[in-house]
């Protein structure tokens, strides 16, 4: 089964990769260091045939060598280096004393046709143990060319140790670097998932309470990871808080239709007096706590949010707007150039919109325009009409939950407050000035990442 733990899945591939790795490079190595030598069997091979050559004399019609040579092992049998000359019939003419002793049937093997003159042929005879080297020349005796072929052996003894001690000390230090590779990768693996231990920790220390964020430094791969989850954590935090706040406004809402309900006991009221304050009072505390949930459940954080186009939105309310206040006909003027998307929930755009957008139909006389403008990585959103306005002194004032600029009106002043912690929770703003329709303008930031 495959290790659950990082560090286990890195070691448990680097012990069946490595072996792979060093294996293809061992027998790489080996192979190169074989071939070389090979190569260099066949240089030395080719001066002992220029010995042989050089010392070679003429006797008449005949060619010469004389039993003893530079080279000491030709004159010593079965000493490992043997040297032959045949004529172009293939008939030997001479041989190494070295070579007496050698065996009818290796001697068969040793092929000399083939060669023209001034070729050389480098070969190996495996099951023999025997390296050999042919070059074939012309020589001319009394007036006459004579075709020779000069063949060497040698024994591949020391070739074959050659290699083996190669690979004994290859594979040895092959393997020690296997070794010294893993534990330096599992001191490069430590420091290198050092990031996930702290971030591990410092989970664990917000759980126990200890502490309110992730607050160490993290690598950069890392550090958006953490960053998503300190949000995640005070998104959390934060909607916590709203349900402790929503419980608290409720209860203190509810406060005042209960007195008038457990007061209405005490009064000389009719049983259809009495039944009508209570579905009255029953109504609205339905309205209270209808309300009190939405604000509860609306969501928090821009980062989590998924992508929302903003132009169908508004194009959707503007036309249920327009048959609400049809009696006011108003002309609606959409300037949505631009297929922007905003990383909030429909729903909270839906509120944000909606009680700004409602505003304008509301107090707006004939006139409301929507345009997009979009600089420093914001989206704003512009929402004008052409009412009254809004005084500057007034215009912090109605932001504030239960506060209104027009008491004549039916509302609650909540609409703006809601607007305003909508946006709160995106990093966005609310800004209300004069429209160039004479009315209020109301420009709605917010980021489009």
């Amino acid at each position: 089964m495959m290790p659950k733990a990082l560090r286990a899945r890195l070691l448990l591939a680097s012990l069946l990769l490595l072996p792979v790795f060093f294996g293809l490079t061992g027998f790489a190595l080996q192979q190169a260091f074989h071939h070389s030598l090979e190569a260099a069997e066949e240089e030395r091979l080719k001066l002992q045939v220029y010995l042989i050559l050089g010392a070679a004399e003429l006797k008449g019609d005949r060619i010469m060598i004389p039993d003893e040579l530079q080279e000491p092992r030709y004159g010593q049998v079965e000493s490992g280096l043997y040297g032959f000359l045949n004529d172009g019939n293939d008939m030997l003419v001479w041989y190494s004393e070295s070579a007496k002793l050698l065996t009818d049937a290796l001697l068969d093997q040793l092929d000399v046709e083939g060669l023209k003159t001034g070729e050389s042929r480098f070969s190996r005879m495996p099951q023999e143990g025997m390296f050999v080297y042919q070059f074939a020349l012309l020589w001319e005796i009394a007036g006459r060319e004579h075709n020779y072929v000069f063949t060497v052996l040698e024994s591949d003894s020391e070739v074959k140790t050659e290699q083996h001690a190669f690979n004994t000390r290859l594979w040895g230090w092959l393997s020690g670097a296997i070794f010294l590779f893993l534990l330096v990768e599992t001191a490069l693996i430590r420091w290198g998932l050092k990031p996930l231990t702290q971030l591990a920790g410092d989970l664990k220390r917000i759980e126990l309470g200890q502490s309110d964020k992730l607050t160490g430094e993290y690598p950069s791969e890392v550090q958006a990871v953490t960053d998503n989850l300190n949000l995640l954590i005070s998104n959390e935090r934060l909607q916590r808080e709203r349900y402790r706040n929503t419980l608290g406004d409720l209860a203190h809402s509810l406060k005042t239709p209960l007195a008038v309900i457990q007061g209405a006991r005490q009064e000389k009221l009719s049983f259809d007096e009495y039944q009508k304050l209570v579905t009255d009072q029953a109504g609205r505390m339905d309205q209270i706590v209808q309300y009190q949930l939405s604000r509860a459940v609306k969501s928090q954080g821009r980062v989590l949010a998924k992508k929302t186009p903003v132009a169908p939105l508004i194009e959707r309310m503007t036309a249920a707007l327009s048959k609400v206040y049809r009696d006011k006909d108003i002309q609606v003027t959409l300037q949505l150039a631009g297929d922007y998307q905003l990383p909030a929930d429909e729903r909270d755009l839906m509120e944000l919109l909606g009680n700004i957008l409602e505003n304008a139909f509301k107090y707006g006389r004939h006139q409301v325009t929507v345009s997009f403008s979009n600089g420093g990585g914001m989206l704003q959103i512009d929402i004008a009409d052409d009412g009254e306005g809004i005084s500057p002194e007034l215009r912090q004032t109605i932001l504030k939950r239960g506060e209104r600029a027009d008491t004549s009106a039916p509302g609650q002043g909540i609409g703006l407050s809601v607007a305003v912690d909508i946006l709160s929770s995106y990093d966005g703003e609310l800004v209300i000035a004069e429209s160039p329709l004479g009315g209020a303008l109301f420009s709605i930031r917010m980021p489009l990442n």
